[in-house]
């Protein structure tokens, strides 16, 4: 799946809210960001109408305590699961959050 990635000044103006808030979300796993590109930078698939998706912070939970790193975990939710018939991240974004989160355990 194509995203824009999102850097944390972006994620500022995009959600109104202040940087340190920003960094929270991160802290608490509302949001997810990779360093790939250098400094932390955020698929905007993860964001609707300028919030997080509530769903992303359990799934990134579960996906960090069967092991996965902040990038594989993010490639994982963009990348097309056999398994759920799209990216999980476009399952969340229909509101099968119970689904993507049943896939994700099996992972560990």
């Amino acid at each position: 799946m194509s995203t824009d990635w999102l850097s944390l000044p972006e994620l500022v103006e995009l959600t109104g809210e202040p940087l340190g808030r920003v960094r929270r979300m991160l802290d608490e796993h509302q949001l997810i960001a990779s360093r790939r590109f250098g400094a932390p930078r955020v698929p905007s698939v993860f964001l609707v109408d300028g919030a997080p998706i509530s769903a992303l912070r359990g799934t990134i939970i579960v996906l960090q305590d069967a092991g996965f790193s902040d990038d594989e975990a993010i490639d994982w939710l963009l990348a097309p699961e056999d398994s759920i018939g799209v990216a999980p991240i476009d399952a969340l974004r229909q509101g099968r959050k119970s689904e993507v989160r049943r896939v994700a355990q099996t992972l560990a």
